[in-house]
């Protein structure tokens, strides 16, 4: 109960970056439904949002806000998304939701990205969340065994028993036993294995700003 007040805390303190006449990212997760939520109160104010997945898409759409194909649209002001880990310089994990692809795309097309997240996501180092990466089925075995070579144990993400698949049609492992001290080395030398579409360390798409819920209110990290 605790957790679900800091979430709408903080989608509620997003909302001051949600200029009118503006066209915006919105993430995916819990967290960024509440923001969804937040969003409706203020839609015919925006010029509309970019979504990084269906259910995403659905919920906008529902609050009475339009929702734009990211490669119809140019430069996007501001890109609001949760986490599921964060650290001391804004890099984070991502995809606990399955939507990282689509998330790292928006982020990369946008101006800013603003993290909302209960303080439990600030982390020191990245790795205790299992990271999600995004696979061609065909590459599963390799991929496992390459994470295993490191040290880690990659697992494939199913639903009753079933693969989960994305909204792009593909698979996701999630990788445990990580210890990420350097993301932006990490993220760039996973995401050339072969097989690989996209790999939840946001490094190079870190975040600009971080509101960080907690017990005594909004607390904002500003990342150089």
């Amino acid at each position: 109960m605790m957790q679900d007040a800091l979430k709408a805390m903080v989608a509620r303190a997003a909302l001051a970056y949600v200029n009118p006449g503006e066209l915006i990212g919105v993430g995916t997760g819990s967290t960024v439904d509440k923001f969804i939520d937040a969003l409706g109160l203020i839609g015919a104010e925006m010029a509309g949002a970019v979504s990084s997945s269906n259910a995403s898409s659905a919920r906008l759409t529902a609050r009475g806000i339009r929702v734009f194909d990211c490669a119809d649209v140019g430069e996007i002001a501001v890109y609001i998304d949760g986490a599921d880990e964060i650290d001391a310089n804004g890099c984070m994990i991502k995809g606990g939701g399955g939507a990282l692809t689509r998330e790292k795309i928006v982020a990369a097309q946008s101006r800013q990205f603003i993290c909302i997240a209960d303080e439990s996501k600030k982390v020191e180092v990245l790795g205790h969340f299992p990271l999600p990466v995004e696979i061609i089925p065909m590459a599963r075995g390799r991929i496992m065994r390459q994470f295993a070579e490191m040290g880690a144990r990659a697992q494939l993400r199913c639903v009753d028993g079933v693969p989960y698949v994305t909204d792009n049609g593909q698979h996701i492992l999630d990788v445990h036993g990580l210890h990420i001290t350097n993301p932006l080395a990490f993220e760039e030398d996973v995401s050339q294995w072969p097989g690989v579409v996209c790999v939840g360390v946001f490094a190079r798409q870190r975040a600009s700003c971080c509101l960080l819920g907690t017990p005594g209110g909004v607390r904002t990290l500003n990342f150089a």
